[in-house]
């Protein structure tokens, strides 16, 4: 099944972890540390109403917002599309703005990946065909990866509810490493 078909079929857990998870592999663009997301992790382990997924989100963006301030605002267009993933976060964790919010995750993140990756003509990768399609022949390895794990985490949430939220952690963290590297090479390299 694509990333696109796995998104529309998600129910509303399956839609946060999404969201949370390609937020999770982008807070190195935003000055975070690996426990950044933690708490917001913890509220997706309640039920379908999110308990108080709206009051950590806001607690996590003043969070953020001070720690990509202390950072230096992480300049260009990854990190700018990383502060917009975390800005148009829903405070309620239910209905259509919840779906929009992982699906422009799911995107962001994408474009994020490929942006940072730096080989090639970014403007020819089509990445809503690699989201439709789920494809990865093609691709870059970074690229190809991020969609790998996002249909990773959608797949594990669809068949194993919220037990599977630490099996998404950890593929979330894994690619979380993945992009710090990178990033580290892009600001040696850029240097």
């Amino acid at each position: 099944m694509s990333l696109e078909e796995l998104i529309a079929q998600a129910d509303e857990r399956g839609l946060a972890v999404s969201g949370v998870a390609c937020l999770d592999r982008c807070v190195p663009l935003l000055g975070g540390d690996d426990e950044a997301l933690r708490p917001l992790w913890g509220t997706l382990a309640g039920g379908p109403s999110g308990g108080d997924w709206g009051e950590v989100l806001q607690q996590t963006r003043e969070k953020l917002d001070a720690a990509g301030e202390a950072a230096g605002g992480g300049a260009g267009e990854a990190a700018e599309l990383a502060r917009g993933m975390l800005a148009t976060a829903p405070l309620d964790r239910s209905g259509t703005a919840l779906r929009q919010w992982a699906d422009g995750c799911s995107a962001g993140a994408l474009r994020i990946h490929l942006l940072l990756d730096g080989g090639g003509d970014a403007e020819a990768i089509d990445l809503t065909a690699a989201r439709r399609e789920g494809r990865t022949d093609g691709l870059s390895p970074l690229l190809a990866a991020e969609l790998r794990r996002q249909t990773a985490v959608l797949e594990l949430v669809a068949a194993h509810g919220a037990a599977a939220l630490r099996s998404a952690l950890e593929v979330s963290t894994e690619g979380r490493r993945v992009l710090r590297a990178a990033v580290s090479r892009r600001s040696r390299r850029d240097a």
